[in-house]
């Protein structure tokens, strides 16, 4: 499966190196290994600067990637891409194409002016969850959640809320046990949206 992480300058970096390390690491213990394919997608094929002046050098651009199973969107600071057109159009034509759309953080922002958080519940970082819930009133914010899984669509909190919700996925789309593998190698203390997995498995 192709999972792709849209970034940007500005993107915080836990937003797609958490969910990046979630699909690369069920992909080294899946059987057979390899199940997923994960990369990252800019605008344009240059480096990124994330977070803190964090070069990254994006896989792909939205010119050249590769089909996506499921598409990805990271938070930071967001409020440039909300005003380029062309990246608010891949979003919504890639989503319309894409079995699983999620979003980290502020990336649903993006997915709300895609148009495709529309009635629908979603999430984003407790401190923009009233700007969220402001800017696009046709969509349901729901705070005190690690991530809302609204079916095709899936938002997490904020940073390390997008690692858990990214092992969600994985038990989504592969099985729970590959999940709580996924995490105990990461040595992660994966948190559901009601208490963390290995306080549920004690």
């Amino acid at each position: 499966m192709n999972i792709g992480i849209y970034i940007y300058d500005d993107t915080e970096v836990l937003d797609f190196s958490g969910p990046f390390e979630v699909f690369s690491t069920a992909s080294r213990l899946s059987a057979p290994p390899g199940y997923f394919n994960v990369f990252l997608i800019a605008q344009e094929l240059r480096p990124v600067s994330a977070r803190a002046g964090y070069l990254v050098v994006p896989h792909y651009s939205i010119e050249d990637h590769p089909a996506l199973d499921v598409l990805i969107v990271a938070g930071g600071v967001h409020t440039a891409e909300l005003e380029k057109p062309e990246v608010i159009d891949w979003v919504s034509r890639t989503a319309a194409r894409t079995d699983l759309v999620a979003s980290v953080c502020t990336g649903a922002f993006l997915l709300a002016r895609a148009g495709v958080l529309t009635g629908l519940d979603a999430t984003t970082h407790w401190e923009d969850q009233q700007a969220l819930a402001d800017s696009f009133p046709d969509v349901n914010v729901i705070g005190n959640q690690r991530w809302v899984d609204q079916g095709k669509y899936v938002t997490s909190g904020g940073i390390s809320a997008g690692i858990d919700m990214s092992l969600h996925l994985v038990s989504r789309l592969t099985s729970p046990a590959l999940a709580v593998k996924t995490a105990r190698q990461m040595e992660y203390d994966w948190h559901t949206n009601a208490a963390s997995i290995s306080a549920l498995n004690q």
